[in-house]
Protein backbone atom coordinates (compact mmCIF):
# COMPACT_ATOMS: atom_id res chain seq x y z
CA UNK A 1 0.00 0.00 0.00
CA UNK A 2 1.52 3.47 -1.20
CA UNK A 3 0.74 6.36 1.33
CA UNK A 4 0.67 9.86 -0.10
CA UNK A 5 0.81 12.62 2.28
CA UNK A 6 -0.15 16.32 0.97
CA UNK A 7 0.71 19.27 3.72
CA UNK A 8 0.18 22.74 2.89
CA UNK A 9 3.14 24.17 5.12
CA UNK A 10 6.27 25.08 3.03
CA UNK A 11 9.46 23.92 5.05
CA UNK A 12 8.25 21.42 7.24
CA UNK A 13 6.12 18.62 4.62
CA UNK A 14 8.79 16.33 5.92
CA UNK A 15 8.31 16.60 9.53
CA UNK A 16 4.78 15.61 8.44
CA UNK A 17 5.75 13.05 6.27
CA UNK A 18 7.92 11.48 9.05
CA UNK A 19 4.98 11.45 11.53
CA UNK A 20 2.89 9.34 9.17
CA UNK A 21 6.06 7.09 8.29
CA UNK A 22 5.80 6.36 12.38
CA UNK A 23 2.19 5.25 12.44
CA UNK A 24 3.02 3.25 9.20
CA UNK A 25 6.10 1.90 9.40
CA UNK A 26 8.14 -0.17 6.26
CA UNK A 27 5.16 1.29 4.37
CA UNK A 28 6.26 3.73 1.74
CA UNK A 29 5.41 7.42 2.24
CA UNK A 30 6.01 9.99 -0.22
CA UNK A 31 4.98 13.74 -0.23
CA UNK A 32 2.82 15.18 -2.73
CA UNK A 33 2.22 18.64 -3.97
CA UNK A 34 -1.40 17.93 -4.82
CA UNK A 35 -4.54 15.06 -3.94
CA UNK A 36 -3.96 13.09 -6.86
CA UNK A 37 -7.28 11.78 -9.14
CA UNK A 38 -6.66 8.24 -8.87
CA UNK A 39 -6.86 7.07 -5.50
CA UNK A 40 -6.55 3.26 -6.15
CA UNK A 41 -3.99 0.87 -3.68
CA UNK A 42 -3.02 4.47 -1.53
CA UNK A 43 -4.01 6.26 1.23
CA UNK A 44 -3.93 9.87 0.86
CA UNK A 45 -3.20 11.87 3.98
CA UNK A 46 -4.25 15.40 3.39
CA UNK A 47 -3.04 18.27 5.70
CA UNK A 48 -4.90 21.89 5.13
CA UNK A 49 -4.76 25.12 7.60
CA UNK A 50 -5.98 28.76 7.11
CA UNK A 51 -6.11 31.57 9.24
CA UNK A 52 -9.07 33.31 10.20
CA UNK A 53 -8.86 36.08 12.69
CA UNK A 54 -6.53 34.66 14.70
CA UNK A 55 -8.10 31.57 14.84
CA UNK A 56 -6.01 28.49 13.12
CA UNK A 57 -8.08 25.91 11.68
CA UNK A 58 -6.59 22.59 10.04
CA UNK A 59 -8.35 19.69 8.45
CA UNK A 60 -7.06 16.62 8.91
CA UNK A 61 -8.38 13.98 6.21
CA UNK A 62 -7.48 10.14 5.06
CA UNK A 63 -8.87 9.00 1.75
CA UNK A 64 -8.95 5.36 0.47
CA UNK A 65 -10.20 4.15 -2.46
CA UNK A 66 -12.05 7.21 -3.18
CA UNK A 67 -13.59 7.18 0.44
CA UNK A 68 -12.98 8.98 2.89
CA UNK A 69 -12.38 7.35 6.12
CA UNK A 70 -11.85 9.74 8.85
CA UNK A 71 -11.88 13.53 9.18
CA UNK A 72 -11.21 16.45 11.31
CA UNK A 73 -10.94 19.44 11.71
CA UNK A 74 -9.27 21.25 14.70
CA UNK A 75 -9.57 25.23 15.52
CA UNK A 76 -7.03 27.27 18.27
CA UNK A 77 -6.97 30.69 19.03
CA UNK A 78 -3.40 31.88 18.64
CA UNK A 79 -0.98 34.66 19.54
CA UNK A 80 2.62 35.22 17.52
CA UNK A 81 4.77 38.14 17.98
CA UNK A 82 6.72 37.22 14.57
CA UNK A 83 6.59 35.34 11.46
CA UNK A 84 9.17 32.57 13.11
CA UNK A 85 6.91 32.20 15.99
CA UNK A 86 4.02 31.47 13.85
CA UNK A 87 4.64 28.65 11.90
CA UNK A 88 6.38 27.30 14.73
CA UNK A 89 3.01 27.08 16.06
CA UNK A 90 1.01 26.34 12.87
CA UNK A 91 3.57 23.35 12.54
CA UNK A 92 3.10 22.26 15.67
CA UNK A 93 -0.19 22.24 15.58
CA UNK A 94 -0.83 20.48 12.62
CA UNK A 95 1.36 17.46 13.81
CA UNK A 96 -0.64 17.26 16.81
CA UNK A 97 -4.06 17.24 14.59
CA UNK A 98 -2.15 14.54 12.55
CA UNK A 99 -1.41 12.67 15.11
CA UNK A 100 -4.62 12.25 16.85
CA UNK A 101 -6.31 11.89 13.61
CA UNK A 102 -3.68 8.84 12.61
CA UNK A 103 -4.21 7.35 16.00
CA UNK A 104 -7.73 7.19 15.74
CA UNK A 105 -7.45 6.02 12.77
CA UNK A 106 -4.65 3.07 12.91
CA UNK A 107 -5.60 2.02 16.53
CA UNK A 108 -1.81 2.70 17.65
CA UNK A 109 -0.37 5.09 20.22
CA UNK A 110 3.31 6.34 19.78
CA UNK A 111 5.40 6.43 22.73
CA UNK A 112 7.19 9.89 21.17
CA UNK A 113 3.49 11.37 20.37
CA UNK A 114 3.51 14.02 17.43
CA UNK A 115 7.67 14.57 18.15
CA UNK A 116 9.95 14.03 15.20
CA UNK A 117 12.78 16.15 15.74
CA UNK A 118 16.43 14.78 16.24
CA UNK A 119 16.83 16.86 20.02
CA UNK A 120 13.53 16.14 22.41
CA UNK A 121 15.76 17.26 25.63
CA UNK A 122 15.96 20.40 24.01
CA UNK A 123 12.10 20.91 24.53
CA UNK A 124 12.91 20.56 28.31
CA UNK A 125 15.41 22.82 28.70
CA UNK A 126 13.31 25.54 27.63
CA UNK A 127 10.71 24.31 29.84
CA UNK A 128 12.87 24.13 32.57
CA UNK A 129 14.29 27.51 32.03
CA UNK A 130 10.71 29.20 32.14
CA UNK A 131 10.92 27.85 35.83
CA UNK A 132 8.16 24.88 35.18
CA UNK A 133 8.37 21.90 37.41
CA UNK A 134 8.55 18.55 36.81
CA UNK A 135 4.48 18.16 36.74
CA UNK A 136 4.26 20.82 34.80
CA UNK A 137 6.71 19.63 32.24
CA UNK A 138 5.14 16.35 31.90
CA UNK A 139 1.73 18.24 31.37
CA UNK A 140 3.06 20.43 28.34
CA UNK A 141 4.98 17.35 26.79
CA UNK A 142 1.57 15.61 26.90
CA UNK A 143 -0.76 18.38 25.58
CA UNK A 144 1.49 19.58 23.24
CA UNK A 145 3.19 16.66 21.94
CA UNK A 146 1.76 13.71 23.00
CA UNK A 147 4.53 12.14 24.43
CA UNK A 148 3.58 9.64 27.07
CA UNK A 149 4.68 9.65 30.93
CA UNK A 150 7.33 7.17 30.43
CA UNK A 151 9.10 8.87 27.48
CA UNK A 152 8.59 12.20 29.17
CA UNK A 153 10.30 11.19 33.02
CA UNK A 154 13.15 9.81 31.12
CA UNK A 155 13.70 13.32 28.76
CA UNK A 156 13.20 15.06 32.32
CA UNK A 157 15.97 12.51 33.78
CA UNK A 158 18.46 13.04 31.26
CA UNK A 159 18.25 17.19 31.13
CA UNK A 160 18.41 17.34 34.54
CA UNK A 161 21.61 15.08 34.06
CA UNK A 162 22.81 17.65 31.31
CA UNK A 163 22.09 21.06 33.58
CA UNK A 164 25.39 21.01 35.30
CA UNK A 165 27.27 21.12 32.58
CA UNK A 166 25.21 23.95 30.46
CA UNK A 167 25.13 26.49 33.45
CA UNK A 168 29.01 27.04 32.96
CA UNK A 169 28.48 28.25 29.30
CA UNK A 170 29.90 31.52 27.97
CA UNK A 171 31.04 32.83 24.28
CA UNK A 172 35.06 32.26 25.68
CA UNK A 173 34.89 27.92 25.88
CA UNK A 174 34.06 26.48 22.87
CA UNK A 175 34.42 22.29 21.90
CA UNK A 176 36.78 20.86 18.89
CA UNK A 177 35.49 18.18 16.87
CA UNK A 178 37.99 16.45 14.40
CA UNK A 179 37.12 13.97 11.76
CA UNK A 180 38.45 11.17 10.13
CA UNK A 181 36.32 9.89 7.93
CA UNK A 182 38.38 6.58 7.32
CA UNK A 183 37.73 2.76 8.01
CA UNK A 184 39.22 -0.55 8.04
CA UNK A 185 35.94 -1.78 6.59
CA UNK A 186 32.35 -0.33 5.29
CA UNK A 187 29.55 -1.44 8.20
CA UNK A 188 26.52 -2.69 6.34
CA UNK A 189 24.07 -0.43 8.38
CA UNK A 190 26.91 2.54 7.87
CA UNK A 191 25.45 5.65 6.16
CA UNK A 192 28.40 8.28 7.20
CA UNK A 193 30.69 9.95 4.57
CA UNK A 194 33.70 7.70 5.54
CA UNK A 195 35.91 5.58 3.45
CA UNK A 196 38.16 2.72 3.74
CA UNK A 197 41.94 2.16 3.89
CA UNK A 198 41.83 0.62 0.98
CA UNK A 199 40.07 3.10 -1.52
CA UNK A 200 41.57 6.51 0.35
CA UNK A 201 44.96 5.33 2.00
CA UNK A 202 47.17 7.06 -0.37
CA UNK A 203 45.54 10.36 0.45
CA UNK A 204 45.85 9.78 4.12
CA UNK A 205 49.31 12.05 4.64
CA UNK A 206 47.80 15.01 2.96
CA UNK A 207 44.39 14.64 4.51
CA UNK A 208 46.21 15.11 7.74
CA UNK A 209 48.56 17.80 6.59
CA UNK A 210 45.16 20.13 5.75
CA UNK A 211 43.77 18.91 8.90
CA UNK A 212 47.03 20.64 11.06
CA UNK A 213 46.65 23.82 8.55
CA UNK A 214 42.94 24.46 9.67
CA UNK A 215 44.02 23.78 13.23
CA UNK A 216 46.51 26.32 12.90
CA UNK A 217 44.50 29.08 11.99
CA UNK A 218 41.97 28.33 14.73
CA UNK A 219 44.78 27.88 17.50
CA UNK A 220 46.00 31.79 16.46
CA UNK A 221 42.48 32.57 17.07
CA UNK A 222 42.52 31.13 20.46
CA UNK A 223 45.48 32.80 21.42
CA UNK A 224 44.29 36.24 19.74
CA UNK A 225 40.67 35.93 21.91
CA UNK A 226 41.09 34.23 24.95
CA UNK A 227 39.10 31.38 23.74
CA UNK A 228 39.48 28.23 25.75
CA UNK A 229 38.15 24.81 24.74
CA UNK A 230 36.16 22.76 27.01
CA UNK A 231 36.62 19.15 25.01
CA UNK A 232 37.98 17.67 22.19
CA UNK A 233 36.53 15.29 20.32
CA UNK A 234 38.50 12.91 17.21
CA UNK A 235 35.71 11.16 15.48
CA UNK A 236 34.97 9.23 11.93
CA UNK A 237 34.50 7.18 10.82
CA UNK A 238 37.70 4.90 12.78
CA UNK A 239 40.53 7.60 13.91
CA UNK A 240 42.56 4.43 14.76
CA UNK A 241 42.43 2.97 11.77
CA UNK A 242 45.04 5.37 10.70
CA UNK A 243 48.71 3.93 10.63
CA UNK A 244 50.85 4.73 14.01
CA UNK A 245 53.33 7.51 12.53
CA UNK A 246 49.85 9.13 11.12
CA UNK A 247 48.41 8.92 14.65
CA UNK A 248 51.18 10.11 16.23
CA UNK A 249 51.14 13.18 14.21
CA UNK A 250 47.75 14.28 14.65
CA UNK A 251 48.10 13.94 17.82
CA UNK A 252 51.10 15.59 17.92
CA UNK A 253 49.39 18.45 16.18
CA UNK A 254 46.63 18.52 18.25
CA UNK A 255 48.49 18.65 21.52
CA UNK A 256 50.77 22.03 20.61
CA UNK A 257 47.90 23.48 18.37
CA UNK A 258 44.94 23.04 21.15
CA UNK A 259 45.86 21.93 24.32
CA UNK A 260 48.93 23.55 24.72
CA UNK A 261 47.08 26.62 24.03
CA UNK A 262 44.36 26.39 26.61
CA UNK A 263 45.54 28.32 29.51
CA UNK A 264 46.58 25.62 31.41
CA UNK A 265 42.82 24.31 31.75
CA UNK A 266 41.89 20.76 31.48
CA UNK A 267 40.49 19.47 28.67
CA UNK A 268 37.88 16.60 28.17
CA UNK A 269 39.52 14.35 25.31
CA UNK A 270 38.14 11.77 23.50
CA UNK A 271 39.22 9.17 20.89
CA UNK A 272 36.63 7.38 19.59
CA UNK A 273 38.57 3.96 18.26
CA UNK A 274 35.61 2.46 18.04
CA UNK A 275 36.35 -0.84 16.09
CA UNK A 276 38.84 -2.87 18.60
CA UNK A 277 40.21 -4.66 15.81
CA UNK A 278 41.69 -1.14 15.05
CA UNK A 279 43.60 -0.44 18.49
CA UNK A 280 46.94 -2.13 19.80
CA UNK A 281 48.80 -2.17 22.86
CA UNK A 282 51.12 0.30 20.85
CA UNK A 283 48.11 2.50 19.51
CA UNK A 284 46.59 2.82 22.86
CA UNK A 285 49.89 3.58 24.43
CA UNK A 286 50.13 6.51 22.30
CA UNK A 287 46.56 7.85 23.08
CA UNK A 288 47.97 7.85 26.63
CA UNK A 289 51.20 9.48 25.92
CA UNK A 290 49.29 12.49 24.09
CA UNK A 291 46.76 13.30 27.02
CA UNK A 292 43.59 11.19 25.34
CA UNK A 293 41.33 10.38 28.62
CA UNK A 294 38.68 9.08 27.18
CA UNK A 295 38.42 6.65 24.27
CA UNK A 296 35.63 4.60 22.86
CA UNK A 297 35.96 0.72 22.19
CA UNK A 298 32.04 0.07 20.64
CA UNK A 299 31.35 -3.67 19.74
CA UNK A 300 27.85 -3.06 18.55
CA UNK A 301 27.02 -6.41 19.40
CA UNK A 302 28.70 -9.35 21.42
CA UNK A 303 27.19 -12.01 19.12
CA UNK A 304 29.54 -13.48 16.32
CA UNK A 305 27.38 -14.17 13.86
CA UNK A 306 25.99 -10.60 14.04
CA UNK A 307 29.70 -8.83 14.01
CA UNK A 308 30.16 -10.85 10.53
CA UNK A 309 26.77 -10.21 9.34
CA UNK A 310 27.26 -6.05 9.43
CA UNK A 311 30.73 -6.34 8.02
CA UNK A 312 32.44 -5.76 11.66
CA UNK A 313 35.84 -7.87 11.20
CA UNK A 314 36.88 -8.45 14.91
CA UNK A 315 35.12 -10.71 17.32
CA UNK A 316 33.52 -10.60 20.81
CA UNK A 317 37.19 -11.93 22.53
CA UNK A 318 39.06 -8.78 20.81
CA UNK A 319 36.67 -6.77 22.12
CA UNK A 320 37.17 -8.17 25.75
CA UNK A 321 40.91 -7.82 25.06
CA UNK A 322 41.19 -4.60 24.03
CA UNK A 323 38.92 -3.43 27.06
CA UNK A 324 41.30 -4.65 29.74
CA UNK A 325 43.84 -3.60 27.44
CA UNK A 326 42.76 -0.12 27.75
CA UNK A 327 42.41 -0.28 31.42
CA UNK A 328 45.74 -1.40 32.45
CA UNK A 329 46.95 1.08 30.22
CA UNK A 330 45.14 3.62 32.59
CA UNK A 331 41.67 5.07 30.71
CA UNK A 332 39.12 5.52 33.16
CA UNK A 333 36.84 6.35 31.14
CA UNK A 334 35.72 3.98 28.65
CA UNK A 335 32.17 4.15 26.66
CA UNK A 336 31.25 0.85 24.63
CA UNK A 337 28.31 1.52 22.18
CA UNK A 338 25.88 -0.95 20.99
CA UNK A 339 22.84 -1.63 18.27
CA UNK A 340 19.43 -2.29 19.07
CA UNK A 341 17.46 -3.87 16.00
CA UNK A 342 20.46 -5.34 14.47
CA UNK A 343 19.56 -7.63 11.17
CA UNK A 344 18.65 -11.35 12.61
CA UNK A 345 18.94 -10.22 16.61
CA UNK A 346 16.63 -11.01 18.97
CA UNK A 347 15.52 -9.95 22.60
CA UNK A 348 17.57 -13.18 23.92
CA UNK A 349 21.15 -11.83 21.77
CA UNK A 350 20.87 -7.98 23.25
CA UNK A 351 20.53 -9.70 26.83
CA UNK A 352 23.70 -11.62 25.52
CA UNK A 353 25.41 -8.84 24.58
CA UNK A 354 24.30 -6.75 27.87
CA UNK A 355 25.52 -9.66 29.84
CA UNK A 356 29.05 -9.33 28.54
CA UNK A 357 29.39 -5.94 28.52
CA UNK A 358 28.29 -5.98 32.35
CA UNK A 359 31.33 -7.89 33.11
CA UNK A 360 33.62 -5.58 31.53
CA UNK A 361 32.16 -3.04 33.77
CA UNK A 362 32.99 0.17 31.07
CA UNK A 363 32.12 4.03 32.48
CA UNK A 364 29.54 4.70 29.30
CA UNK A 365 27.18 2.85 27.38
CA UNK A 366 25.40 4.31 24.03
CA UNK A 367 22.30 2.32 23.05
CA UNK A 368 21.61 3.32 19.05
CA UNK A 369 18.39 1.72 18.02
CA UNK A 370 19.25 0.99 14.46
CA UNK A 371 18.43 4.13 11.84
CA UNK A 372 17.76 1.91 8.06
CA UNK A 373 19.47 5.12 6.18
CA UNK A 374 19.22 5.91 2.28
CA UNK A 375 22.87 6.26 2.36
CA UNK A 376 23.80 2.99 3.74
CA UNK A 377 24.05 -0.24 2.23
CA UNK A 378 21.41 -1.90 4.20
CA UNK A 379 18.56 0.11 2.40
CA UNK A 380 19.87 -1.55 -0.83
CA UNK A 381 19.68 -4.67 0.62
CA UNK A 382 17.00 -4.39 3.64
CA UNK A 383 14.43 -7.20 1.91
CA UNK A 384 17.48 -9.95 2.76
CA UNK A 385 17.56 -9.33 6.39
CA UNK A 386 15.00 -9.26 8.92
CA UNK A 387 13.96 -6.86 11.90
CA UNK A 388 12.12 -7.41 15.16
CA UNK A 389 8.42 -5.40 14.87
CA UNK A 390 8.02 -1.76 17.06
CA UNK A 391 6.62 -4.34 20.07
CA UNK A 392 10.17 -6.29 20.26
CA UNK A 393 12.18 -2.84 19.62
CA UNK A 394 10.91 -1.38 22.52
CA UNK A 395 11.63 -4.37 24.75
CA UNK A 396 15.33 -4.44 23.50
CA UNK A 397 15.65 -1.24 24.45
CA UNK A 398 14.43 -2.10 28.02
CA UNK A 399 16.76 -4.69 28.39
CA UNK A 400 19.57 -2.17 27.76
CA UNK A 401 18.36 0.50 30.19
CA UNK A 402 17.65 -2.12 33.46
CA UNK A 403 21.48 -3.10 31.88
CA UNK A 404 22.65 0.35 32.48
CA UNK A 405 20.88 0.94 35.83
CA UNK A 406 22.40 -1.90 36.98
CA UNK A 407 25.73 -0.84 36.55
CA UNK A 408 25.04 2.14 38.23
CA UNK A 409 24.60 4.46 35.20
CA UNK A 410 21.91 7.20 34.25
CA UNK A 411 20.84 8.58 30.94
CA UNK A 412 22.69 11.82 30.27
CA UNK A 413 22.06 12.20 26.64
CA UNK A 414 19.39 11.31 23.83
CA UNK A 415 18.59 11.90 20.56
CA UNK A 416 16.58 10.70 17.72
CA UNK A 417 16.97 10.00 14.16
CA UNK A 418 14.97 9.69 10.70
CA UNK A 419 14.07 5.61 9.97
CA UNK A 420 14.68 4.33 13.00
CA UNK A 421 13.56 0.83 14.24
CA UNK A 422 10.01 1.48 16.32
CA UNK A 423 10.17 5.41 15.77
CA UNK A 424 12.63 4.69 19.02
CA UNK A 425 15.60 6.73 20.01
CA UNK A 426 19.14 6.96 21.32
CA UNK A 427 20.73 7.24 24.33
CA UNK A 428 23.82 8.06 26.15
CA UNK A 429 24.01 6.04 29.81
CA UNK A 430 27.05 7.48 32.40
CA UNK A 431 27.96 6.82 35.76
CA UNK A 432 27.59 9.91 37.55
CA UNK A 433 30.76 12.21 37.02
CA UNK A 434 31.86 10.20 33.81
CA UNK A 435 29.08 12.18 31.09
CA UNK A 436 30.75 12.94 27.67
CA UNK A 437 30.76 16.96 27.98
CA UNK A 438 30.99 17.01 24.25
CA UNK A 439 28.08 14.41 23.27
CA UNK A 440 26.21 17.13 26.03
CA UNK A 441 27.09 19.89 24.06
CA UNK A 442 26.54 18.44 20.59
CA UNK A 443 23.16 17.81 21.30
CA UNK A 444 21.68 20.51 23.17
CA UNK A 445 23.39 23.21 20.87
CA UNK A 446 24.04 25.73 23.22
CA UNK A 447 28.12 26.18 23.08
CA UNK A 448 29.82 26.32 19.79
CA UNK A 449 31.33 23.89 18.11
CA UNK A 450 34.63 24.15 16.00
CA UNK A 451 34.41 21.14 13.58
CA UNK A 452 37.90 19.96 11.39
CA UNK A 453 38.43 17.82 8.62
CA UNK A 454 35.85 16.36 5.37
CA UNK A 455 31.96 16.87 6.47
CA UNK A 456 33.18 18.45 9.66
CA UNK A 457 29.93 21.14 10.27
CA UNK A 458 31.56 23.98 12.72
CA UNK A 459 27.96 25.48 14.36
CA UNK A 460 28.53 28.60 16.06
CA UNK A 461 25.80 29.36 19.13
CA UNK A 462 24.39 33.21 19.60
CA UNK A 463 23.01 32.73 22.72
CA UNK A 464 21.33 36.08 22.78
CA UNK A 465 19.03 34.61 20.00
CA UNK A 466 19.59 30.64 20.63
CA UNK A 467 20.54 30.23 16.75
CA UNK A 468 22.83 28.08 15.40
CA UNK A 469 25.24 28.83 12.08
CA UNK A 470 26.61 25.83 10.47
CA UNK A 471 29.82 26.34 8.77
CA UNK A 472 30.12 23.44 6.53
CA UNK A 473 33.54 21.53 5.42
CA UNK A 474 32.96 19.56 2.27
CA UNK A 475 32.77 15.50 2.23
CA UNK A 476 34.77 14.45 0.05
CA UNK A 477 38.64 13.78 1.00
CA UNK A 478 40.05 14.61 -2.22
CA UNK A 479 37.98 17.26 -2.58
CA UNK A 480 38.76 18.94 0.99
CA UNK A 481 42.52 18.76 0.45
CA UNK A 482 42.29 20.60 -2.72
CA UNK A 483 40.17 23.35 -1.15
CA UNK A 484 41.64 23.47 2.46
CA UNK A 485 42.14 27.29 1.64
CA UNK A 486 38.36 27.74 0.86
CA UNK A 487 37.77 25.77 4.20
CA UNK A 488 39.87 27.83 6.51
CA UNK A 489 38.58 30.83 4.73
CA UNK A 490 35.11 30.15 5.48
CA UNK A 491 35.80 30.00 8.99
CA UNK A 492 37.85 33.24 9.33
CA UNK A 493 35.39 35.08 7.99
CA UNK A 494 32.57 33.61 10.57
CA UNK A 495 35.39 34.68 13.44
CA UNK A 496 35.15 38.35 11.75
CA UNK A 497 31.37 38.44 11.97
CA UNK A 498 30.77 37.21 15.39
Amino acid sequence: MNILVYADIKGYQNEMAELVRAFFPGQPVKLVESIPDDLMNCYVICCQHRILENKLKIDIAIYTDDNKKTQRTIERDIEYNNRLEYRRIVKNNMKLALHDTLEEFTGTSLDWGALTGIRPTKIVHDLMDKGLDNDKILEVLFERYRVNTQKANLLIETAKAQRPYLIGNNDQKVAVYINIPICTTKCLYCSFASDTIDRCGFLIDDYIAALISELKQFSNWMEEKGISVETVYIGGGTPTSLEVRQLDRLLQAVGELIIQQNNGQVIEYTVEGGRPDSMDWEKLSLLRKHGVNRISINPQSMNQKTLSAIGRSHTPEEIIDCFYMARELGFECINMDVIVGLPGEDENNVEYTIEQIQKLKPDNLTVHTLSIKRASRLKDRVNEYSFPDTATAAKMLEICQSGAAAMGMIPYYLYRQKYMLGNMENIGYALPGKECIYNIQIMEERQSVWAFGAGGITKLYYPEHNRIERIPNVKNIKEYIDRIDEMIDRKRKARREQ
